[in-house]
């Protein structure tokens, strides 16, 4: 073999090696603060990104790159990006122009593989005009001193967009039936006297595990709700869970391995380390925490309890882990697990809209409870409460029903004219509300 054709090889086989990366998807989520453009790649690249005007446009060059595939987008997505274009402007340089309907101020970084996803890039496009707070209306501080007030809900559809979450055998994703719950969820509320509700999101889009709370805060919601639709290896596992959030460790081990599934939303959906609270924050967030932890232990066990009347129930108990989400220094917070999306029969009742409206009306019923019995001073339930009744199911104690009502088990006794602790299952029980 002569020289020539081995230099030729070898620049040969050097190109191949440094096309090292391959753009192989494109995807354009939007929410009401941004549109997120997300490139796969099938390796981490060096990119430069800048912008443009007369027209608007995003410029992304990936060094030693290439397009495997077209940059096609879903339209009802797009937001801001109007079209999107590649070029190859240098030897080994890829360039993709996201031309845009209006100027927007842009964020990019690059993620490492996780889940089902490998490398990706992303660059998420923030319009000038755009207003950092929530998308549903803010309640004023001077709201709250209003007699008769509304009392305020905060309800969060678990993951979305990148994040698909768990998939059933069919494919169903976790993201779209937890959102269908969610709004059905929001009607039940918005249906009940004294109750609203505000979504954390009403779209297929990505948000932060911390953002989710944040948003409950500033819309001053007096408790947060986070709705899944959990999976096991095991597709015979089934029924709802309700779980708070636990300082001192899991309750079980099946608590554990789920709350770290869910804390993995933000490596999924895509969040820059900069976007993370400093270590001072997060200590200050975990020391004001225990402040609400009972409040939410006394939700969930309502929740729970109108859950297990609904339809079969994961654990008998309440269950605790550390979900990052329920993090909220100062509003009880709660994470409910409609059903396991694994099991074949659960996944069909996810699917079903009667299902859903049936789960969103016991959650509603659940909330409802507990506001009735521990209603902020001054809202229109603690002014227009009526006596309520309990109908007891296997299971219950007098000492139970007590706790979960914050009553004593004497006033119980007396309210109902029982000289023990015997109770039957399906008999009623006034509940005292003094």
């Amino acid at each position: 073999m002569t020289i020539r054709p081995v230099i030729a090889l070898l620049l040969g086989l050097f190109s191949i090696t440094a096309l090292a990366a391959e753009v192989s998807g494109f995807r354009v989520w939007t929410d009401p603060e941004k549109t997120r453009a997300v490139l796969d790649l099938s390796a981490r690249a060096e990119y430069q990104v800048f912008t443009l005007q007369g027209p608007d446009r995003i410029v992304v060059d990936l060094s030693n790159s290439s397009l495997r595939d077209s940059l096609d987008f879903t339209e009802q997505h797009a937001g801001v990006i109007a079209s999107v274009r590649y070029g190859v402007p240098a030897a080994n340089t890829l360039r993709v122009v996201l031309d845009l309907s209006a100027n927007s101020k842009v964020k990019s970084f690059m993620l490492d593989p996780t889940g089902e996803y490998g490398h990706r890039l992303v660059i998420d496009l923030y319009s000038e005009s755009a207003d950092s707070g929530a998308s549903a209306p803010i309640k004023q501080i001077d709201d709250l001193n209003l007699e008769n007030r509304k009392l305020i809900v905060a309800i969060d559809a678990g993951h979305g967009g990148e994040d698909p979450g768990a998939h059933g055998p069919k494919r169903t994703r976790e993201k779209d039936v937890v959102l269908a719950i969610s709004r059905e969820l929001k009607k039940a509320i918005d249906a009940k006297p004294g109750l609203t509700a505000v979504l954390t999101r009403d779209g297929d889009y990505f948000l932060p595990l911390r953002e989710r709370y944040e948003k409950a805060r500033r819309n001053h919601a007096d408790l947060f709700v986070s709705i899944h639709a959990d999976a096991f290896k095991n597709p015979r596992v089934s029924g709802g869970s309700v779980f708070v959030l636990s300082g001192r460790g899991a309750s079980s081990e099946f608590a554990r391995r789920l709350a770290n599934s869910e804390n993995n939303s933000d490596l999924v959906g895509g969040v820059t380390l900069s976007d993370k609270d400093d270590m001072l924050a997060s200590v200050l967030l975990d020391l004001s925490q225990s402040a609400t932890m009972e409040a939410s232990n006394l939700v969930a066990q309502n929740v729970f309890a109108s859950m297990a009347e609904f339809g079969d129930t994961h654990k008998n108990t309440v269950e605790s882990a550390n979900f990052m989400v329920l993090k909220s220094p100062d509003v009880p917070s709660i994470l409910v697990e409609t059903a396991f999306i694994s099991n074949p029969n659960e996944e069909a009742r996810l699917r079903d809209s009667a299902w859903q409206k049936k789960m969103a009306s016991t959650i509603a019923a659940g909330i409802q409870d507990y506001f009735h019995f521990s209603p902020p001073p001054g809202s229109w339930i603690a002014a227009n409460r009526q006596p309520m009744r309990h109908r007891v199911v296997s299971g219950d104690t007098l000492g139970d029903i007590a706790y979960r009502y914050q009553v004593s088990v004497y006033s119980l006794r007396r309210a109902n004219d029982l000289n023990g602790d015997v109770i039957r299952v399906g008999s009623e029980l006034l509940i005292p509300t003094t």
